[in-house]
């Protein structure tokens, strides 16, 4: 059996009066994060870590921001499709780490609901998906509260 890992990146802008999508849920916040798709983040760095385990390029070659048929697309049909994708090159989750980098709202008490949701669109039991939220000390676009962003980290292996 082969195994394969992958690293995920993404950032959005922070911007007043629109939804903040993590992992599928939508946490209530006065900033939402900007972008072509619902933009959440975490689900978007999770795309491309199961992408580029499988080698199958990045998100923005599947799903490019330019093509009107993304445009407010939820990312969990996003990640769906990546992981019919991973499963057509003979690839199964064995399991996906991932942090998010937000100074606030505080997102500890939604990570459950972010796990299920996660496990759920990806057809995998929630033991094998890892969320965690960290800030970054003020420093930074996101410690200024300008940005969001996330790292996700996927270990794919063999089916055959």
């Amino acid at each position: 059996m082969s195994f394969r890992i992958g690293f995920g990146y993404d950032v959005h802008q922070l911007k007043r009066g629109i939804p903040l999508w993590l992992g599928g849920v939508e946490i209530p916040h006065e900033k939402g994060s900007a972008g072509h798709s619902d933009a959440d983040v975490l689900i978007h760095a999770m795309c491309d870590a199961l992408l580029g385990a499988a080698a199958l390029g990045d998100i923005g070659v599947h799903f490019p921001d330019r093509d009107p048929a993304y445009k407010g697309i939820k990312s969990t049909i996003l990640l769906q499709r990546t992981i019919e994708l991973v499963r057509s090159k003979g690839y199964e989750i064995n399991n996906i780490d991932s942090t998010v980098c937000l100074e606030t709202p505080k997102i500890k008490s939604f990570i459950p609901e972010m796990r299920q949701q996660i496990a759920a669109t990806l057809n995998v039991d929630a033991a094998l998906i890892s969320v965690k939220a960290t800030t970054e000390e003020k420093l930074g676009f996101t410690g200024r509260e300008e940005g969001v962003s996330a790292h996700a980290v996927v270990l794919i292996q063999s089916t055959g």
